[in-house]
């Protein structure tokens, strides 16, 4: 393995420092270090205060998926939805769905936190994996606060859209119109 000179091949020094980086940053990454967004807890803490919250997976029907479909007018990438149900002593105060999609080539999560009766109370990112450029800001977000399913929750009607951003903006207000129809759905399983 040594080369003559006594030392190791240059090959094999930058593929074992390329492998030990990638472990540094895998570990890194899954741990959430240095991330700069806050965990869900902490959102659900600060959206919802002096309230208990339960993590839920549901999976929607064939009959509820083409449901939400029709709403939002493009195929539902997953049945499987993750949720957040919030109360307040016995009473529902709110619901947290997480969204994840591609914005271009990398994932985005949105953490999407509805009211009782099913109305947008904050929209909050806790994974972007794209250029920070394309980031959007949370005032940007807060167009959506109060909004409910509607026709006009499109980017150029109710929800303006952002130069050097568009697919980002793209991507969430179809993420938004998406969490909104599926808990539409889901609220007529009650």
């Amino acid at each position: 393995m040594l080369g003559r000179d006594g030392y190791l091949p240059a090959k094999t020094v930058a593929a074992v420092l390329s492998l030990t980086l990638l472990v540094a940053l895998s570990a890194q990454i899954s741990l959430g270090a240095g991330s700069p967004f806050p965990s869900r807890e902490e959102l659900l803490g600060s959206v919802y205060p002096d309230t208990t919250h339960s993590a839920e997976r549901i999976f929607l029907t064939e009959a509820e998926a083409t449901k939400v479909e029709k709403l939002i007018g493009t195929k539902l990438p997953s049945p499987l939805i993750a949720l957040y149900r919030v109360k307040q002593g016995d009473n529902l105060v709110g619901k947290a769905y997480v969204d994840t999609h591609i914005v271009r080539t990398k994932r985005e999560s949105l953490l999407v936190c509805l009211d009782a009766e099913g109305r947008v109370k904050r929209v909050e990112v806790t994974a972007f994996l794209e250029p920070p450029e394309y980031n959007l800001s949370q005032r940007w977000y807060q167009q959506y606060e109060n909004k409910s399913l509607e026709a006009d929750l499109h980017l150029g009607y109710s929800i303006r859209s952002v130069a050097g951003a568009t697919l980002t903006s793209r991507a969430a207000a179809e993420a938004v119109r998406r969490v909104l129809a599926i808990d539409s759905v889901v609220a007529e399983r009650n």
